[in-house]
């Protein structure tokens, strides 16, 4: 799976608001300054992240947006499976099913364990990074 700029740009949302939203609500135009994405597509994002209720929004004149867990109760793998629309990293590893129906081979397959079992790695990987994780490790 190539991760899209939905994880990546959601990741340093995230992380962002965990930097500067400690104390008050971040506007979007300051996160988009500061990490070089577009507002529009932060919008995006923020909806996708405030449904699974990681981010807060505030209106008004001091309104914007804030961190609605604890950095160290948000998980990387969590940013992900909200933000992504497949979290497999190919189409027949996407269900459980013995049979995917995906390709030629589906049902005689003898690879396609190792695709679903590199999803299950790349996730447990994953899961096991908090954003408070992150905020512990200066870029290198």
């Amino acid at each position: 799976m190539r991760l899209t700029t939905k994880s990546r740009y959601g990741t340093r949302l995230v992380i962002d608001l965990a930097l500067y939203g400690k104390k008050k609500s971040v506007p979007l135009s300051e996160v988009a300054r500061r990490q070089n994405i577009s507002i529009k597509y932060l919008e995006q994002l923020v909806r996708k992240l405030k449904q699974a209720g990681m981010i807060k929004s505030q209106r008004g004149p001091h309104g914007g947006h804030s961190l609605a867990k604890s950095p160290s109760d948000i998980r990387v793998g969590d940013i992900v499976r909200t933000l992504e629309e497949s979290t497999a990293i190919t189409d027949c590893a996407e269900t459980d099913a013995r049979q995917c129906g995906i390709c030629n081979q589906a049902g005689d397959c003898l690879s396609r364990w190792v695709w679903v079992e590199a999803s299950q790695a790349m996730f447990e990987c994953l899961d096991n990074i908090t954003v408070a994780d992150l905020l512990q490790h200066p870029p290198s």
